[in-house]
């Protein structure tokens, strides 16, 4: 029960922001509109960054969201390995849903145009989605597997 109400809480995470960027961005996805800076090309942003550009919004959205997925780690002033995977895995997860219902749910794109030829930022496809998709849902999958892994149930707690 606590990984359905977890993944259903960074799915709807996941949904507010989404609709947060499409009121941000508009129609020009990863930020090709807004008033920031922007690395174009880099080699480490082939690397790292899937080889779309940098841009100050990104810098700083990604690490806000980074920071605020940690908070609860702060307030209660527990940390462990299993924890930090469960939030890295989170992040990843949070990062493809929001990215998918952005397409999903913004007027200018919708599912019809979800494809390479149309979302230029998204360089890596395999088959119907962006290859950061796959490799990124199911390393989220797995960190977040991993947390739980070995740890009583709730049920066995309680007796």
């Amino acid at each position: 029960m606590h990984v359905a109400l977890l993944l259903l809480g960074v799915g709807l995470l996941g949904f507010f922001f989404a609709m947060v960027e499409i009121q941000i961005e508009g129609p020009a996805g990863w930020a090709a509109s807004l008033p920031t800076w922007r690395i174009e090309s880099h080699w480490l942003l082939d690397v790292f960054w899937g080889g779309r550009p940098m841009t100050g919004y990104h810098a700083w959205v990604f690490s806000f969201m980074a920071l605020a997925f940690h908070l609860p780690v702060l307030v209660n002033g527990l940390w462990s390995i299993k924890l930090e995977a469960r939030i890295i895995g989170c992040v990843m997860l949070f990062w493809v849903i929001e990215d998918f219902l952005w397409f999903a749910f913004n007027p200018a794109f919708g599912l019809a145009k979800f494809e390479p030829q149309l979302v230029l930022w998204h360089k890596s496809w395999l088959g119907a989605v962006p290859t950061d998709y796959v490799t990124f849902g199911i390393g989220a999958l797995l960190l977040i597997a991993y947390s739980f892994w070995g740890l009583p149930s709730r049920s066995s707690r309680s007796s």
